[in-house]
């Protein structure tokens, strides 16, 4: 497996239009690629993990293809930082390479996948002086119980059509990262609020509050955003 190496960026402007551009590369047809070779049931998933054990290259090849998109924009999203997501994403996959026997086949690859990337996050979190995601907001979350509605356009949805994909990317990497990250596999990755629990061994009653209070957090820097945007458009 070959992994092509970048030259590190500094500036972490960059981010925001990496963001977007990693985004845009997730097209329907890709998409479509991905359901046809590896969809997620429980048989395929148990196929990947008998690959997996015996470390098949061409199954390998194709998980990179398939899910590479995917993992480095949750990356950018966790780290906020280009050159830090790039070096988890290659670590990442040398995980998968090295543990794949690990993986049973009983949860999706994507939610295993992003665990082994979470990990290495927190792993270099303790190292530097980056924020632990597990430490982010502690005890100062609501866990009381409410529900959210989910019928309709998504409250991130409903930005990104009003927004340009940049100013949202930019937006939501103000917000603390727990919050993003909850709001990313919700609203992204379309993860479900019990699949997100298992993937950050958060409470559900965690997982909901962060939710709740992300969305809380992202409307008002949105309409801000907005604001700055009428004003510079006035001014011309």
């Amino acid at each position: 497996m070959k992994f092509t190496s970048r030259k590190s960026e500094s500036a972490e402007k960059r981010v925001f239009s990496e963001l977007v551009r990693v985004s845009e590369s997730v097209q329907p047809d890709a998409i479509s690629r991905a359901a046809a070779i590896i969809a997620q049931t429980q048989s395929e998933s148990a196929e990947i993990a008998r690959g997996l054990k015996r470390q098949d290259p061409e199954l390998l090849d194709q998980l990179i293809e398939i899910y590479q998109h995917r993992l480095l924009r949750y990356l950018l999203f966790l780290t906020g930082k280009r050159e830090v997501a790039e070096d988890l994403f290659q670590e990442t996959w040398m995980r998968v390479l090295l543990r794949g026997a690990q993986y049973n086949g009983k949860a999706r690859f994507d939610t295993w996948l992003f665990t082994i990337a979470r990990n290495l996050v927190i792993d270099l979190s303790r190292k530097r002086t980056m924020s632990s995601l597990d430490e982010m907001s502690e005890g100062r979350e609501d866990e009381r119980p409410f529900e959210i509605a989910m019928e309709g356009p998504s409250p991130l949805e409903q930005f990104q059509s009003r927004e340009d994909s940049a100013e949202v990317a930019e937006v939501l990497l103000k917000l603390e990262p727990n919050y993003r990250e909850v709001l990313m596999l919700r609203f992204y990755e379309e993860l479900s609020l019990e699949e997100i629990a298992g993937l950050t061994r958060a409470p559900l009653s965690t997982v909901k509050s962060r939710l709740y209070r992300g969305l809380a957090a992202l409307k008002p820097e949105v309409e801000q955003l907005r604001a700055s945007r009428r004003l510079a458009e006035a001014g011309q």
